[in-house]
């Protein structure tokens, strides 16, 4: 009989680095943790994802290839490191990959755990396995995420557009951040803007700026300001934050060609929910009128 990797047999397979080269992050503790983390309900899993490029995707794709046999011991050291970072010590988990778990669920056992170790410390980071009452995983899921931030690692819940955003936030169970549409991102190439940051305030001065349900949207600071990072921001480590922090999609990801602005506005479900058009069929209806 094949055999599985069931619940009994799965450790994380986590890297830590104590201070991190990432101009994103800046120079905190940062971890990742292998792709095996990441759940089917993430829509970047299968393109899109921004740790699939560029540096990042080569140290990922080399934790991904590490024995199974050693993800016990890696995870102990994992938590080890985050025992010893100094109280108050901001530092962001997972710069790829998601919460302990394979696939859609959340290890109770190995979250409480990270929770634990990081008493004292400000961890933070984000999550896209569902948290909905479709079942008992998914409800299970949503639990953990509200002990954790109860307890003092903040987790992020993951939209994949603004009205899914406010989904999210009305459950009560941690800060929310969205994906938007790539207009909401200052213009870069090979990670340096090739725009002002003034062109950049006025190309986007009309853009909506609230959910659906009028939550306030405010795109990742990192996104289109010099030398900003996490390290300074440090909006998301906020588990009591109510609003949304937006994230602008990539325009290329993994060889896939950018769309022209009018194709995005006529196929983009994201696209068009956050400028409130209803034409999308999962969707139609709700902004009506």
């Amino acid at each position: 009989m094949k055999k599985t990797t069931g619940a009994s047999q799965y450790h994380p397979r986590v890297h830590f680095v104590r201070k991190s080269s990432n101009r994103k992050t800046g120079p905190i503790p940062v971890s990742t943790t292998a792709s095996d983390s990441c759940p089917d309900a993430c829509p970047l899993k299968t393109g899109g994802c921004y740790a699939k490029g560029g540096p990042l995707a080569i140290h990922w794709k080399r934790l991904d290839k590490t024995a199974r046999s050693t993800a016990s011991e890696s995870w102990v050291n994992f938590l080890e490191n985050v025992a010893a970072l100094p109280d108050g010590q901001l530092w962001r988990h997972n710069q790829a990959g998601d919460l302990c778990g394979e696939n859609n669920k959340i290890s109770a056992r190995f979250i409480r755990q990270l929770i634990k170790a990081n008493k004292g410390k400000r961890g933070f980071t984000y999550t896209h396995k569902p948290v909905d009452n479709a079942n008992a995983t998914n409800r299970l899921n949503a639990k953990l995420v509200a002990e954790s931030n109860a307890n003092g690692f903040t987790v992020n819940l993951s939209a994949d557009n603004i009205t899914e955003a406010d989904q999210l936030a009305a459950l009560d169970i941690g800060p929310v951040v969205s994906i938007l549409p790539e207009e909401y991102g200052r213009k870069a190439n090979k990670g340096a803007f090739t725009e002002s940051l003034a062109e950049y305030r006025e190309r986007t001065a009309n853009l909506p700026r609230t959910t659906p349900d009028g939550r306030k949207v405010v795109v990742c600071p990192a996104q289109y300001l010099d030398a900003k990072s996490c390290a300074d921001c440090k909006m998301c480590s906020h588990a009591s934050r109510s609003v949304i922090v937006g994230f602008a999609a990539h325009g290329q990801s993994n060889g896939r060609p950018r769309r022209s602005q009018t194709e995005r506005r006529r196929n983009d479900c994201s696209y068009n929910l956050i400028l409130g058009n209803s034409i999308c069929s999962n969707y139609r209806g709700k902004f009506a009128g």
